[in-house]
Protein backbone atom coordinates (compact mmCIF):
# COMPACT_ATOMS: atom_id res chain seq x y z
CA UNK A 1 0.00 0.00 0.00
CA UNK A 2 1.45 3.33 -1.06
CA UNK A 3 -1.19 5.65 0.37
CA UNK A 4 -4.27 5.84 2.57
CA UNK A 5 -7.96 5.20 2.09
CA UNK A 6 -9.74 8.24 3.47
CA UNK A 7 -13.47 8.86 3.95
CA UNK A 8 -14.44 12.44 3.14
CA UNK A 9 -17.56 14.04 4.66
CA UNK A 10 -20.28 15.16 2.32
CA UNK A 11 -23.45 17.24 2.46
CA UNK A 12 -26.54 14.99 2.39
CA UNK A 13 -29.31 16.17 0.09
CA UNK A 14 -32.13 14.55 2.04
CA UNK A 15 -34.84 16.66 0.40
CA UNK A 16 -33.88 15.42 -3.07
CA UNK A 17 -32.89 11.77 -3.22
CA UNK A 18 -32.76 11.40 -6.99
CA UNK A 19 -30.34 8.76 -8.16
CA UNK A 20 -27.96 11.10 -9.98
CA UNK A 21 -28.78 14.80 -9.46
CA UNK A 22 -26.70 16.87 -11.86
CA UNK A 23 -25.82 19.31 -9.08
CA UNK A 24 -23.63 16.63 -7.45
CA UNK A 25 -21.01 17.11 -10.16
CA UNK A 26 -18.11 19.09 -8.74
CA UNK A 27 -19.78 19.47 -5.33
CA UNK A 28 -19.62 17.79 -1.92
CA UNK A 29 -23.26 16.63 -2.08
CA UNK A 30 -23.84 12.95 -1.32
CA UNK A 31 -26.85 10.72 -1.98
CA UNK A 32 -27.87 7.59 -0.06
CA UNK A 33 -30.49 4.93 -0.83
CA UNK A 34 -30.16 1.28 0.29
CA UNK A 35 -26.55 0.81 -0.59
CA UNK A 36 -26.26 3.32 -3.42
CA UNK A 37 -24.15 5.63 -1.29
CA UNK A 38 -22.14 8.27 -3.09
CA UNK A 39 -18.97 9.97 -1.99
CA UNK A 40 -18.21 13.67 -2.56
CA UNK A 41 -16.97 14.42 -6.07
CA UNK A 42 -13.26 13.46 -6.16
CA UNK A 43 -10.98 16.47 -6.58
CA UNK A 44 -8.55 14.62 -8.85
CA UNK A 45 -11.24 13.32 -11.24
CA UNK A 46 -10.48 14.81 -14.65
CA UNK A 47 -13.05 15.14 -17.45
CA UNK A 48 -11.62 14.32 -20.89
CA UNK A 49 -12.90 14.58 -24.47
CA UNK A 50 -11.53 13.34 -27.75
CA UNK A 51 -11.82 11.07 -30.75
CA UNK A 52 -10.79 7.59 -29.63
CA UNK A 53 -12.35 5.48 -32.39
CA UNK A 54 -14.65 5.62 -35.42
CA UNK A 55 -14.27 9.42 -35.80
CA UNK A 56 -16.70 9.90 -32.92
CA UNK A 57 -16.16 12.47 -30.17
CA UNK A 58 -16.35 10.72 -26.80
CA UNK A 59 -16.16 11.73 -23.15
CA UNK A 60 -14.44 9.91 -20.29
CA UNK A 61 -13.05 10.62 -16.84
CA UNK A 62 -9.56 9.81 -15.62
CA UNK A 63 -8.41 9.41 -12.03
CA UNK A 64 -4.69 9.38 -11.33
CA UNK A 65 -3.78 9.10 -7.63
CA UNK A 66 -1.32 11.52 -6.12
CA UNK A 67 1.08 8.63 -5.51
CA UNK A 68 1.41 7.79 -9.23
CA UNK A 69 5.07 7.32 -10.18
CA UNK A 70 5.70 7.52 -13.96
CA UNK A 71 8.80 5.37 -13.56
CA UNK A 72 6.76 2.41 -12.27
CA UNK A 73 4.39 0.07 -14.10
CA UNK A 74 0.88 0.85 -12.87
CA UNK A 75 -2.37 -1.19 -13.03
CA UNK A 76 -5.36 0.21 -14.93
CA UNK A 77 -9.07 -0.26 -14.17
CA UNK A 78 -11.88 0.70 -16.56
CA UNK A 79 -15.19 1.11 -14.70
CA UNK A 80 -18.39 1.15 -16.78
CA UNK A 81 -21.41 3.06 -15.49
CA UNK A 82 -25.00 1.85 -15.36
CA UNK A 83 -27.65 2.76 -17.92
CA UNK A 84 -28.60 6.47 -18.03
CA UNK A 85 -25.67 7.29 -15.74
CA UNK A 86 -22.29 8.88 -16.46
CA UNK A 87 -18.62 8.19 -15.94
CA UNK A 88 -18.45 10.73 -13.13
CA UNK A 89 -21.57 9.13 -11.62
CA UNK A 90 -19.79 5.76 -11.58
CA UNK A 91 -16.83 7.42 -9.87
CA UNK A 92 -18.86 8.87 -7.00
CA UNK A 93 -21.12 5.83 -6.53
CA UNK A 94 -18.16 3.47 -6.07
CA UNK A 95 -15.12 3.25 -3.83
CA UNK A 96 -12.72 2.91 -6.77
CA UNK A 97 -11.00 6.27 -6.23
CA UNK A 98 -10.52 5.54 -2.53
CA UNK A 99 -8.86 2.20 -3.29
CA UNK A 100 -6.72 3.88 -5.98
CA UNK A 101 -5.53 6.51 -3.49
CA UNK A 102 -4.41 3.75 -1.16
CA UNK A 103 -2.86 1.30 -3.65
CA UNK A 104 -1.77 3.55 -6.51
CA UNK A 105 -3.59 2.33 -9.64
CA UNK A 106 -5.15 4.43 -12.40
CA UNK A 107 -8.86 4.58 -13.25
CA UNK A 108 -10.89 5.39 -16.36
CA UNK A 109 -14.65 5.98 -16.21
CA UNK A 110 -15.94 6.15 -19.81
CA UNK A 111 -19.28 7.64 -20.80
CA UNK A 112 -21.47 5.47 -23.00
CA UNK A 113 -21.18 6.94 -26.47
CA UNK A 114 -24.84 7.83 -26.99
CA UNK A 115 -27.43 9.18 -24.53
CA UNK A 116 -25.77 7.52 -21.52
CA UNK A 117 -26.71 4.05 -22.82
CA UNK A 118 -24.18 1.37 -23.77
CA UNK A 119 -24.38 -0.47 -27.06
CA UNK A 120 -25.10 -3.84 -25.45
CA UNK A 121 -26.40 -7.15 -26.71
CA UNK A 122 -29.96 -8.14 -25.92
CA UNK A 123 -31.06 -11.75 -25.69
CA UNK A 124 -33.20 -14.26 -23.80
CA UNK A 125 -32.91 -15.46 -20.24
CA UNK A 126 -33.06 -19.03 -21.59
CA UNK A 127 -30.54 -20.30 -24.13
CA UNK A 128 -33.32 -22.30 -25.83
CA UNK A 129 -34.28 -20.41 -29.04
CA UNK A 130 -37.90 -21.52 -28.54
CA UNK A 131 -38.12 -20.06 -25.03
CA UNK A 132 -40.32 -16.99 -24.62
CA UNK A 133 -38.74 -13.59 -24.12
CA UNK A 134 -37.19 -10.70 -26.03
CA UNK A 135 -34.42 -11.25 -28.54
CA UNK A 136 -32.54 -9.14 -31.04
CA UNK A 137 -35.37 -9.37 -33.56
CA UNK A 138 -38.11 -8.07 -31.28
CA UNK A 139 -38.79 -4.83 -29.48
CA UNK A 140 -36.46 -4.20 -26.55
CA UNK A 141 -37.03 -2.05 -23.47
CA UNK A 142 -36.76 1.71 -23.84
CA UNK A 143 -33.20 2.97 -23.86
CA UNK A 144 -31.51 -0.30 -24.88
CA UNK A 145 -29.15 0.17 -27.81
CA UNK A 146 -28.57 -2.97 -29.81
CA UNK A 147 -25.08 -4.19 -30.52
CA UNK A 148 -24.41 -4.83 -34.21
CA UNK A 149 -24.58 -8.50 -35.15
CA UNK A 150 -20.83 -8.32 -35.60
CA UNK A 151 -19.37 -7.25 -32.25
CA UNK A 152 -16.29 -5.98 -34.08
CA UNK A 153 -18.47 -3.12 -35.35
CA UNK A 154 -19.51 -2.05 -31.82
CA UNK A 155 -18.34 1.51 -31.15
CA UNK A 156 -18.46 1.18 -27.36
CA UNK A 157 -16.16 -1.84 -27.63
CA UNK A 158 -13.87 0.23 -29.88
CA UNK A 159 -14.00 3.00 -27.26
CA UNK A 160 -12.90 0.66 -24.47
CA UNK A 161 -10.09 -0.82 -26.56
CA UNK A 162 -9.03 2.66 -27.67
CA UNK A 163 -9.01 4.03 -24.15
CA UNK A 164 -6.76 1.19 -23.04
CA UNK A 165 -4.30 2.10 -25.79
CA UNK A 166 -4.61 5.83 -25.03
CA UNK A 167 -3.84 5.21 -21.35
CA UNK A 168 -0.83 3.08 -22.28
CA UNK A 169 0.51 6.00 -24.32
CA UNK A 170 -0.22 8.59 -21.66
CA UNK A 171 0.85 6.70 -18.53
CA UNK A 172 3.19 3.87 -17.61
CA UNK A 173 0.49 1.18 -17.63
CA UNK A 174 1.29 -2.42 -16.74
CA UNK A 175 -0.09 -4.31 -19.77
CA UNK A 176 -0.47 -7.46 -17.68
CA UNK A 177 -2.66 -5.74 -15.09
CA UNK A 178 -5.58 -4.19 -16.97
CA UNK A 179 -9.07 -4.75 -15.56
CA UNK A 180 -12.69 -3.89 -16.31
CA UNK A 181 -15.68 -3.58 -13.98
CA UNK A 182 -19.25 -2.54 -14.66
CA UNK A 183 -22.58 -1.94 -12.95
CA UNK A 184 -25.98 -2.97 -14.35
CA UNK A 185 -25.87 -2.11 -18.07
CA UNK A 186 -22.17 -1.45 -17.52
CA UNK A 187 -21.92 -5.05 -16.34
CA UNK A 188 -23.65 -6.17 -19.56
CA UNK A 189 -21.03 -4.16 -21.45
CA UNK A 190 -18.21 -5.68 -19.37
CA UNK A 191 -19.55 -9.18 -20.02
CA UNK A 192 -19.74 -8.48 -23.77
CA UNK A 193 -16.15 -7.23 -23.73
CA UNK A 194 -14.93 -10.14 -21.57
CA UNK A 195 -16.45 -12.79 -23.85
CA UNK A 196 -14.99 -11.25 -26.99
CA UNK A 197 -11.85 -9.33 -25.98
CA UNK A 198 -11.10 -10.73 -22.54
CA UNK A 199 -7.57 -11.65 -23.61
CA UNK A 200 -6.50 -8.01 -23.13
CA UNK A 201 -7.63 -8.14 -19.48
CA UNK A 202 -6.29 -9.87 -16.40
CA UNK A 203 -9.72 -9.79 -14.76
CA UNK A 204 -13.29 -8.56 -15.13
CA UNK A 205 -16.00 -7.85 -12.57
CA UNK A 206 -19.67 -6.95 -12.69
CA UNK A 207 -22.40 -5.89 -10.30
CA UNK A 208 -26.17 -6.13 -10.72
CA UNK A 209 -27.30 -7.51 -14.07
CA UNK A 210 -26.46 -11.04 -15.05
CA UNK A 211 -26.03 -11.84 -18.75
CA UNK A 212 -28.80 -13.34 -20.85
CA UNK A 213 -28.21 -17.08 -21.11
CA UNK A 214 -28.77 -16.98 -24.88
CA UNK A 215 -25.65 -14.81 -25.10
CA UNK A 216 -23.61 -17.29 -23.08
CA UNK A 217 -24.83 -20.63 -24.46
CA UNK A 218 -26.14 -21.88 -27.79
CA UNK A 219 -29.31 -23.98 -28.15
CA UNK A 220 -27.27 -27.09 -27.21
CA UNK A 221 -26.01 -25.41 -24.01
CA UNK A 222 -22.50 -25.09 -25.45
CA UNK A 223 -20.48 -22.07 -24.29
CA UNK A 224 -20.16 -19.17 -26.75
CA UNK A 225 -16.81 -17.39 -26.29
CA UNK A 226 -14.07 -15.96 -28.52
CA UNK A 227 -11.11 -15.48 -26.21
CA UNK A 228 -11.19 -18.16 -23.49
CA UNK A 229 -10.44 -18.01 -19.80
CA UNK A 230 -10.51 -14.87 -17.67
CA UNK A 231 -10.50 -14.23 -13.94
CA UNK A 232 -14.06 -13.09 -13.19
CA UNK A 233 -15.91 -11.59 -10.22
CA UNK A 234 -19.72 -11.58 -10.12
CA UNK A 235 -21.68 -9.49 -7.59
CA UNK A 236 -25.35 -10.47 -7.42
CA UNK A 237 -27.40 -8.40 -4.93
CA UNK A 238 -30.00 -10.52 -3.13
CA UNK A 239 -32.90 -8.23 -4.14
CA UNK A 240 -31.66 -7.68 -7.68
CA UNK A 241 -34.96 -8.84 -9.28
CA UNK A 242 -33.38 -9.31 -12.72
CA UNK A 243 -35.07 -11.39 -13.98
CA UNK A 244 -37.96 -10.71 -11.58
CA UNK A 245 -39.23 -14.29 -11.06
CA UNK A 246 -37.28 -15.95 -8.23
CA UNK A 247 -36.74 -19.40 -9.76
CA UNK A 248 -35.66 -17.96 -13.09
CA UNK A 249 -33.33 -15.46 -11.40
CA UNK A 250 -31.63 -18.22 -9.40
CA UNK A 251 -31.10 -20.26 -12.57
CA UNK A 252 -29.74 -17.29 -14.53
CA UNK A 253 -27.32 -16.40 -11.74
CA UNK A 254 -26.22 -20.03 -11.44
CA UNK A 255 -25.55 -20.45 -15.17
CA UNK A 256 -23.69 -17.14 -15.37
CA UNK A 257 -21.45 -18.58 -12.66
CA UNK A 258 -21.14 -21.97 -14.39
CA UNK A 259 -20.12 -20.27 -17.65
CA UNK A 260 -16.87 -18.91 -16.21
CA UNK A 261 -16.34 -21.87 -13.89
CA UNK A 262 -16.21 -24.13 -16.92
CA UNK A 263 -14.05 -21.83 -19.06
CA UNK A 264 -11.62 -21.33 -16.18
CA UNK A 265 -11.66 -25.05 -15.26
CA UNK A 266 -12.69 -24.32 -11.69
CA UNK A 267 -13.34 -26.95 -9.06
CA UNK A 268 -17.03 -27.49 -8.52
CA UNK A 269 -16.94 -26.71 -4.78
CA UNK A 270 -15.92 -23.23 -3.58
CA UNK A 271 -14.63 -21.98 -0.30
CA UNK A 272 -17.46 -20.04 1.35
CA UNK A 273 -16.95 -16.95 3.47
CA UNK A 274 -19.75 -14.81 4.90
CA UNK A 275 -18.75 -11.51 6.48
CA UNK A 276 -21.70 -9.47 7.63
CA UNK A 277 -23.99 -9.09 4.62
CA UNK A 278 -21.31 -10.07 2.08
CA UNK A 279 -21.63 -13.72 1.00
CA UNK A 280 -18.52 -14.89 -0.87
CA UNK A 281 -17.92 -18.09 -2.82
CA UNK A 282 -14.26 -18.39 -3.87
CA UNK A 283 -13.65 -20.82 -6.74
CA UNK A 284 -10.15 -21.97 -7.59
CA UNK A 285 -9.53 -22.58 -11.30
CA UNK A 286 -6.78 -24.32 -13.20
CA UNK A 287 -6.75 -21.47 -15.73
CA UNK A 288 -8.27 -18.64 -13.70
CA UNK A 289 -10.30 -18.10 -10.55
CA UNK A 290 -13.90 -17.00 -10.04
CA UNK A 291 -15.45 -15.05 -7.17
CA UNK A 292 -19.20 -15.01 -6.62
CA UNK A 293 -20.59 -12.42 -4.19
CA UNK A 294 -24.19 -12.18 -3.01
CA UNK A 295 -25.09 -9.19 -0.87
CA UNK A 296 -27.82 -9.59 1.73
CA UNK A 297 -30.77 -7.16 1.61
CA UNK A 298 -29.30 -5.28 -1.34
CA UNK A 299 -31.26 -3.98 -4.32
CA UNK A 300 -30.12 -3.82 -7.94
CA UNK A 301 -26.91 -1.89 -8.34
CA UNK A 302 -23.58 -1.90 -6.55
CA UNK A 303 -22.83 -1.46 -2.88
CA UNK A 304 -20.44 1.33 -1.94
CA UNK A 305 -17.76 -1.13 -0.82
CA UNK A 306 -18.11 -3.36 -3.89
CA UNK A 307 -15.21 -1.79 -5.79
CA UNK A 308 -12.90 -1.94 -2.76
CA UNK A 309 -13.82 -5.60 -2.24
CA UNK A 310 -13.13 -6.40 -5.90
CA UNK A 311 -9.73 -4.75 -5.69
CA UNK A 312 -8.74 -6.14 -2.29
CA UNK A 313 -9.78 -9.76 -2.86
CA UNK A 314 -9.23 -10.02 -6.61
CA UNK A 315 -7.77 -7.44 -8.99
CA UNK A 316 -4.91 -6.56 -6.62
CA UNK A 317 -3.57 -10.12 -6.93
CA UNK A 318 -3.99 -10.87 -10.64
CA UNK A 319 -1.63 -10.68 -13.59
CA UNK A 320 -1.91 -11.92 -17.18
CA UNK A 321 1.41 -13.00 -18.59
CA UNK A 322 2.40 -12.55 -22.23
CA UNK A 323 1.56 -16.21 -22.96
CA UNK A 324 -2.02 -15.69 -21.69
CA UNK A 325 -1.49 -17.36 -18.33
CA UNK A 326 -3.27 -15.63 -15.44
CA UNK A 327 -1.25 -15.74 -12.24
CA UNK A 328 -2.19 -14.99 -8.66
CA UNK A 329 0.47 -12.63 -7.34
CA UNK A 330 -0.91 -12.00 -3.85
CA UNK A 331 -4.04 -9.96 -3.24
CA UNK A 332 -4.56 -7.43 -0.46
CA UNK A 333 -6.99 -9.88 1.19
CA UNK A 334 -6.70 -13.64 0.97
CA UNK A 335 -9.56 -15.49 -0.73
CA UNK A 336 -10.27 -18.01 1.98
CA UNK A 337 -13.39 -19.65 3.33
CA UNK A 338 -14.62 -19.33 6.91
CA UNK A 339 -12.39 -21.29 9.29
CA UNK A 340 -15.44 -22.47 11.21
CA UNK A 341 -18.81 -22.79 9.47
CA UNK A 342 -21.64 -25.28 9.30
CA UNK A 343 -24.43 -25.13 6.73
CA UNK A 344 -27.54 -27.30 6.64
CA UNK A 345 -30.34 -27.62 4.11
CA UNK A 346 -33.72 -29.01 5.08
CA UNK A 347 -34.24 -32.45 3.58
CA UNK A 348 -30.56 -33.17 2.88
CA UNK A 349 -28.43 -35.76 4.68
CA UNK A 350 -25.30 -33.85 3.73
CA UNK A 351 -23.86 -30.91 5.66
CA UNK A 352 -21.28 -28.22 4.90
CA UNK A 353 -18.57 -28.13 7.53
CA UNK A 354 -15.47 -25.94 7.28
CA UNK A 355 -15.63 -25.88 3.45
CA UNK A 356 -16.18 -29.61 3.04
CA UNK A 357 -19.24 -31.76 2.49
CA UNK A 358 -19.84 -34.30 5.26
CA UNK A 359 -22.48 -37.01 5.64
CA UNK A 360 -25.08 -37.14 8.42
CA UNK A 361 -26.92 -40.28 9.55
CA UNK A 362 -30.24 -38.79 8.48
CA UNK A 363 -31.84 -35.89 6.65
CA UNK A 364 -32.12 -32.44 8.23
CA UNK A 365 -35.77 -32.04 9.27
CA UNK A 366 -37.80 -28.86 8.94
CA UNK A 367 -39.84 -28.76 12.15
CA UNK A 368 -42.60 -26.33 13.12
CA UNK A 369 -43.03 -25.29 16.72
CA UNK A 370 -46.80 -25.08 17.19
CA UNK A 371 -49.05 -23.26 19.62
CA UNK A 372 -52.67 -24.50 19.99
CA UNK A 373 -55.54 -22.21 20.95
CA UNK A 374 -58.60 -23.94 22.40
CA UNK A 375 -60.86 -26.58 20.88
CA UNK A 376 -61.74 -24.54 17.81
CA UNK A 377 -58.82 -22.18 17.55
CA UNK A 378 -56.46 -24.32 15.47
CA UNK A 379 -52.70 -23.94 15.74
CA UNK A 380 -50.20 -21.17 15.16
CA UNK A 381 -46.61 -21.67 14.00
CA UNK A 382 -44.28 -20.04 16.52
CA UNK A 383 -41.04 -21.06 14.89
CA UNK A 384 -39.54 -23.22 12.16
CA UNK A 385 -36.27 -24.99 12.91
CA UNK A 386 -33.75 -27.33 11.31
CA UNK A 387 -33.40 -30.46 13.42
CA UNK A 388 -30.39 -32.73 12.91
CA UNK A 389 -29.11 -35.94 14.53
CA UNK A 390 -27.29 -35.58 17.83
CA UNK A 391 -24.50 -37.74 16.42
CA UNK A 392 -23.81 -35.06 13.81
CA UNK A 393 -23.68 -32.28 16.41
CA UNK A 394 -21.31 -34.41 18.47
CA UNK A 395 -19.02 -34.92 15.48
CA UNK A 396 -19.21 -31.31 14.32
CA UNK A 397 -18.29 -29.92 17.74
CA UNK A 398 -15.76 -32.61 18.77
CA UNK A 399 -18.04 -34.13 21.40
CA UNK A 400 -19.31 -37.62 22.21
CA UNK A 401 -22.89 -38.88 22.06
CA UNK A 402 -24.06 -41.84 24.15
CA UNK A 403 -27.57 -43.28 23.70
CA UNK A 404 -29.65 -45.34 26.10
CA UNK A 405 -30.38 -48.87 24.98
CA UNK A 406 -33.80 -47.90 23.59
CA UNK A 407 -32.32 -44.74 21.96
CA UNK A 408 -35.05 -42.58 23.54
CA UNK A 409 -32.59 -40.65 25.69
CA UNK A 410 -29.02 -39.54 25.11
CA UNK A 411 -26.16 -37.69 26.77
CA UNK A 412 -23.97 -35.41 24.66
CA UNK A 413 -20.59 -34.71 26.27
CA UNK A 414 -19.01 -31.56 24.88
CA UNK A 415 -15.30 -31.04 24.40
CA UNK A 416 -15.12 -28.84 27.51
CA UNK A 417 -16.73 -31.54 29.65
CA UNK A 418 -20.30 -30.24 29.84
CA UNK A 419 -22.94 -32.97 29.67
CA UNK A 420 -26.26 -32.33 27.93
CA UNK A 421 -29.23 -34.68 28.43
CA UNK A 422 -31.98 -35.06 25.81
CA UNK A 423 -35.15 -37.18 25.71
CA UNK A 424 -37.69 -38.02 23.01
CA UNK A 425 -40.58 -35.54 22.91
CA UNK A 426 -39.14 -33.25 25.59
CA UNK A 427 -38.42 -29.59 24.96
CA UNK A 428 -36.12 -29.65 27.96
CA UNK A 429 -32.36 -30.06 28.00
CA UNK A 430 -30.45 -30.71 31.20
CA UNK A 431 -26.91 -29.37 31.10
CA UNK A 432 -24.85 -30.30 34.17
CA UNK A 433 -28.08 -30.56 36.23
CA UNK A 434 -29.46 -27.23 34.98
CA UNK A 435 -32.75 -27.39 33.03
CA UNK A 436 -33.24 -25.24 29.93
CA UNK A 437 -36.08 -25.17 27.41
CA UNK A 438 -35.02 -25.63 23.79
CA UNK A 439 -36.66 -24.01 20.76
CA UNK A 440 -38.66 -27.18 20.11
CA UNK A 441 -38.96 -30.73 21.40
CA UNK A 442 -36.42 -33.46 20.65
CA UNK A 443 -37.56 -35.66 17.75
CA UNK A 444 -36.97 -39.40 17.41
CA UNK A 445 -36.35 -40.77 13.92
CA UNK A 446 -34.82 -44.12 12.91
CA UNK A 447 -33.18 -44.71 16.27
CA UNK A 448 -31.77 -41.18 16.54
CA UNK A 449 -32.67 -38.08 18.53
CA UNK A 450 -32.88 -34.84 16.55
CA UNK A 451 -32.64 -31.34 18.05
CA UNK A 452 -32.67 -27.83 16.62
CA UNK A 453 -29.25 -26.96 15.23
CA UNK A 454 -30.10 -23.27 15.61
CA UNK A 455 -30.74 -23.67 19.34
CA UNK A 456 -27.74 -25.89 19.95
CA UNK A 457 -25.29 -23.53 18.22
CA UNK A 458 -26.56 -20.47 20.07
CA UNK A 459 -27.07 -22.03 23.49
CA UNK A 460 -24.03 -24.27 23.73
CA UNK A 461 -21.49 -22.05 21.94
CA UNK A 462 -22.93 -18.52 21.51
CA UNK A 463 -22.54 -18.81 17.75
CA UNK A 464 -24.08 -16.71 14.98
CA UNK A 465 -26.90 -18.44 13.10
CA UNK A 466 -28.65 -17.05 10.03
CA UNK A 467 -31.39 -18.65 7.94
CA UNK A 468 -32.53 -18.04 4.39
CA UNK A 469 -34.86 -20.02 2.15
CA UNK A 470 -34.58 -23.29 4.09
CA UNK A 471 -30.80 -23.16 4.59
CA UNK A 472 -29.01 -22.23 7.83
CA UNK A 473 -25.43 -21.05 8.25
CA UNK A 474 -23.60 -21.25 11.57
CA UNK A 475 -20.39 -19.31 12.20
CA UNK A 476 -18.34 -17.82 15.02
CA UNK A 477 -18.69 -14.25 13.69
CA UNK A 478 -21.30 -11.81 12.34
CA UNK A 479 -22.81 -13.24 9.16
CA UNK A 480 -26.14 -12.94 7.30
CA UNK A 481 -26.91 -15.72 4.81
CA UNK A 482 -28.37 -14.40 1.55
CA UNK A 483 -30.73 -15.87 -1.03
CA UNK A 484 -28.29 -16.69 -3.84
CA UNK A 485 -25.75 -18.17 -1.42
CA UNK A 486 -28.51 -20.27 0.17
CA UNK A 487 -29.36 -21.57 -3.30
CA UNK A 488 -25.69 -22.37 -3.99
CA UNK A 489 -25.34 -24.22 -0.67
CA UNK A 490 -28.59 -26.12 -1.22
CA UNK A 491 -27.33 -27.29 -4.61
CA UNK A 492 -24.06 -28.45 -3.05
CA UNK A 493 -25.81 -30.35 -0.26
CA UNK A 494 -28.17 -32.01 -2.74
CA UNK A 495 -25.28 -33.02 -5.03
CA UNK A 496 -26.35 -30.53 -7.72
CA UNK A 497 -23.41 -28.14 -7.65
CA UNK A 498 -23.13 -28.49 -11.43
CA UNK A 499 -25.53 -29.96 -14.01
CA UNK A 500 -25.00 -33.37 -15.56
CA UNK A 501 -23.78 -31.83 -18.83
CA UNK A 502 -21.17 -29.59 -17.13
CA UNK A 503 -18.20 -31.33 -18.78
CA UNK A 504 -19.82 -31.04 -22.22
CA UNK A 505 -20.50 -27.28 -22.04
CA UNK A 506 -17.33 -26.55 -24.01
Amino acid sequence: MTGKMILRPGTPDDDNREYLPEKIKGSDIVVNENGNNSQPYPERLKECHGVIADNIEDEWYEYVPESYDPSKKTPLVLSMHGGLMTGWGQAIYTSWTMAADRDGFILVFPNASENRVWQVQWGKWESDPNAPGPDTNTETPDGIRQSPDNVDENHDVHLALGLIERMKEKYNIDAGRIFMQGMSMGNMMTSLFARNFGNVLAGAAGSGCASFLSLLFDENEKIKNRTGHLAVWQSRPELNDIPPEKGEALKVNKYNRLYWMRLNECGTLPEICIRGENNFAFYKGRKADLVYLDIKNRDHGQSFDDAALIWDYFFSGLRRESDGTIRNIGSVKERKGDTFAIALSQGSSRAWKNNQVVKMTGNAIRWEKLKYHGLNGGEKVRGIYTCVPLTFLAEAFDGECEYSKDTLTAVLTLKDGRKMQFARGSIGCVTDQELTAMYCEALHRDGELYVSAEWFAKYAYNLQVSECDGVIYITDHFSELSLNMADLIRDILNDKAVPDNYDEMI
